[in-house]
């Protein structure tokens, strides 16, 4: 499988991403897609749970920022309720909006993880610049029509990797 395709980490969800372990390999920016990843494509709050992790982040001395290709009104909610900063309408796999949140975040690409749920546009938009890249298992099978359709091919593609890891594992 091409490199620019394959993750560096495979998870079912952010629940089981190691944070400890990504600071060990000295990651300490996460640039994170939303819908999908973060939440259901079409919820439009921030549950608890995820306040949580995304406190835990915090605390732990990470910064995040969203990068979504989701609407300005869509993002700009979320990036008010988590208190992070955001990207929309990003245009992923194009390298604009993640050099925007590295520069954002202060961040370099020995340094930066993307978490997100597509391979054509997270995993490649990160490979691309050389960042740490984590693939979830999607949050939910309502998406837009266009990540439908690329889904058909995601899945050729997701056969070539190994399965998602968790803290079980």
């Amino acid at each position: 499988m091409p490199k620019l395709l394959t993750p560096d980490l495979y998870v079912e969800s952010v629940y089981d991403i190691d944070l400890a372990a990504l600071k060990k390999r000295g990651i300490d920016n996460i640039i994170t897609d939303l819908d999908n990843t973060l939440v259901p494509w079409v919820e439009k709050d921030v549950n608890p749970k995820l306040m949580q992790w995304v406190d835990s982040l915090k605390s732990g001395g990470f910064k995040v920022c969203l990068v979504s290709n989701a609407t300005e009104g869509r993002v700009e909610s979320f990036r008010q309720s988590m208190s992070v900063p955001g990207i929309s309408k990003a245009g992923k796999p194009r390298n604009g909006a993640f050099l925007e949140a590295m520069g954002i975040l202060g961040g370099a690409s020995y340094n930066t993880a993307v978490i997100g749920d597509q391979i054509f546009t997270d995993v490649l938009g990160g490979n691309r610049l050389g960042l740490y890249t984590i693939l979830v298992v999607p949050l939910s099978d309502k998406e837009f029509i266009g990540t439908r359709l690329v889904r058909l091919v995601e899945r050729f593609v997701l056969r070539k990797i190994t399965k998602p890891q968790s803290v079980n594992n």
